[in-house]
């Protein structure tokens, strides 16, 4: 899309009050026109078809059609840019995997409408510049269909790694004994797709996502449900243990930490760092500093440069960084800002990444 060009929005939601009112407050960004609104998925696909919008905004919970279902039917066709706006439940997710960009919670009455604007705005401009990658539901591909528990695999069949003990080992091998995880815009998805690929008894994963509080627990909640691993938020002090993943809470930065006992985490409130709490350039700093070659990374999809620098601090002490190739990304901008740095060993797509974690694991 050309610099000088306004984006252009359709808002659709079922609520009068709420569309007026984004289509009021959007119209004032200097770059951004509201061509249109719509009340329901029907009335959406009639006006996407006259009007041309560059981005929508979208309910979930609508009458007639869902915004998952509208989601599912419109991309495959119609492969426009979608930020979800809804309420803050785990469906905006499921939004994700069909299809949508981005996502945030609608205000509560008395939140600060103007910062729930500027920072809606700054998701329609990052949507504009999107890949939109053809939805498709997670799933672990088991014949019964059902999400693949972590506490339901028999230890000899969650595959990979010994039975060791389950506090993690220090420098007593070239096998990496750490994995952490960077993404932004496009990366719940990506992320679940990952993890998907991890087996039950993997080393200890660190996550950053950036996302708000909230969130991130409802989010670590899901991988919990469907990843083979254990998945949670993580709590200041939580010690990592093989099997074990934790993501970090929006609004705190979480920093690994080592004591005579293993890795455990730190997480605590703090300034923005690349533009952001939690920060992947404070966590991958940190394992740089505390895990050094034993650890593997990857930085996957998102807008702007956090993580880059941290990346390639942790290259240079040794860790193996992989990032996640152009073709595969929703938004090309922090793998981007990493190889173009000088911070990653490998580029793979998004299918791959986790055999290149295990490669470095076994």
């Amino acid at each position: 899309m050309a610099a000088n060009k306004k984006i252009k929005v359709l808002v659709v939601d079922d609520s009068v009050f709420f569309r007026t009112t984004l289509e009021r407050e959007l119209a004032k960004a200097p770059n951004i026109t509201v061509v249109g609104t719509a009340c329901d998925p029907y009335d959406a696909r009639d006006k996407i078809l006259s009007l041309e919008p560059d981005v929508l905004t979208l309910d979930v919970e609508m009458p007639r059609m869902d915004g998952i279902k509208f989601l599912t039917r419109l991309i495959p066709q119609y492969p426009i840019p979608v930020v979800v706006v809804s309420s803050a439940n785990v469906s905006v997710f499921d939004a994700v995997s069909a299809g949508a960009v981005d996502f945030m919670a609608k205000p509560f009455p008395g939140d600060d409408m103007t910062d729930f604007i500027h920072r809606l705005c700054m998701k329609i401009n990052v949507a504009a510049t999107a890949t939109v990658k053809s939805g498709s539901p997670v799933s672990n591909n088991n014949s019964s269909g059902q999400p693949v528990r972590h506490a339901d695999i028999a230890p000899a069949a969650r595959g990979g790694f010994s039975a060791a003990s389950p506090l993690v080992s220090m420098g007593v091998s070239n096998r990496k004994n750490l994995i952490a995880l960077g993404a932004s815009t496009g990366g719940t998805d990506a992320l679940e797709r990952v993890l998907l690929d991890l087996p039950a008894d993997c080393p200890p994963i660190v996550i950053v996502q950036h996302m708000p509080p909230v969130f991130t627990k409802m989010y670590a909640e899901r991988l919990d449900r469907n990843c083979k691993m254990r998945v949670k938020e993580a709590e200041d002090g939580d010690r990592l243990v093989r099997g074990l993943c934790l993501v970090a809470e929006g609004d705190k930065h979480m920093r690994l930490k080592r004591d005579s006992r293993g890795y455990f985490v730190s997480c605590a409130h703090g300034e923005k760092v690349s533009g952001h709490c939690p920060s992947v350039d404070v966590l991958f700093d940190s394992v740089a500093e505390v895990a050094g070659k034993d650890a593997v990374a990857a930085i996957l999809t998102g807008m702007g440069a956090d993580g880059a620098k941290g990346m390639k601090k942790m290259r240079d002490r040794g860790a193996y960084t992989i990032g996640q190739n152009k073709e595969t990304c929703v938004v090309y901008g922090m793998p981007m800002e990493a190889y173009e740095l000088g911070g990653v060993c490998e580029q793979q797509p998004l299918n791959r990444i986790g055999d290149a974690i295990l490669r470095q694991c076994l």
